[in-house]
């Protein structure tokens, strides 16, 4: 029961990268509510201790699983965080990323139809490619470049974006696409390769801070807690389907 007397909802609950960077602390933030969280990851890029704290409590379960391959569950929500993010882990390899994109968005959107729950893309800023529009509307169909290095997640995940407005139009499977650019904060892999790990670490190192290029590019950065808030709020808002950008 909330605060204000009102009796609160517990759903049984997916999260697919569960020991993820987000993954993990969505995972957190969900079991604290009191549902019952089922976190499922292969471990490519994550590790069991970034939910350690979780293992052992009556309303949450660790799977290895990778989400390549079908998986049967009930479940009332599913929130699909599974895919390497960090432009180092995802071209580690690139096959294996398109392959959890589109096979993992596949597999989840079927189970999502199957059991008729509510499911959430986390998609990527990455869908823009490289944006010849600064910053970008969620009107804009983006610059890509569909054989390049980096194609292996940008195009990946834009057709996971596609298979679920098409599962919606489709089969009327209730979807929510979340476009998340750079998150910081606690949980994050030191040696991710991204900007800020990159700086915290150089700075505890006593090294020098680097900048790549001519130092004018832009990032926009949010914090994992506000994020993880954001992304929740989106799951459940009474909307049938909608894309935002974070």
């Amino acid at each position: 029961m909330t605060t204000n007397g009102e009796v609160k909802e517990f759903k049984r609950i997916l999260v697919t990268g569960g020991a993820g960077f987000l993954g993990s602390a969505i995972c957190r933030r969900l079991v604290a509510e009191g549902h019952d969280v089922v976190c499922l990851d292969n471990f490519f890029t994550s590790q069991k201790t970034n939910v350690s704290d979780l293992v052992g409590k009556p309303n949450f379960e660790l799977v290895r699983h990778d989400v390549t391959m079908p998986f049967f569950i009930e479940c009332d929500q599913i929130y699909n965080m599974a895919c390497p993010a960090s432009p180092v882990h995802y071209q580690f390899n690139p096959v294996k990323t398109m392959k959890t994109s589109v096979l993992g968005m596949m597999n989840m959107l079927g189970l999502a139809k199957r059991v008729k729950a509510r499911i959430l893309q986390a998609s990527t800023s990455e869908v823009y490619g490289d944006p010849n529009i600064t910053p970008q509307p969620e009107s804009y169909w983006g610059h890509v470049n569909c054989t390049g290095v980096r194609s292996c997640y940008d195009e990946g995940k834009r057709a996971a974006e596609t298979l679920c407005f098409d599962y919606h139009r489709q089969n009327d499977v209730d979807v929510r696409v979340i476009r998340i650019f750079n998150t910081y904060g606690p949980g994050m892999h030191p040696y991710d390769g991204r900007v800020v790990s990159n700086f915290i670490v150089q700075a505890l190192n006593g090294q020098d801070i680097t900048i790549y290029g001519d130092g004018s590019q832009s990032r926009s950065f949010c914090f994992v807690d506000d994020l993880v808030e954001g992304i929740i709020r989106f799951m459940n808002q009474v909307i049938y389907h909608c894309t935002a950008t974070t």
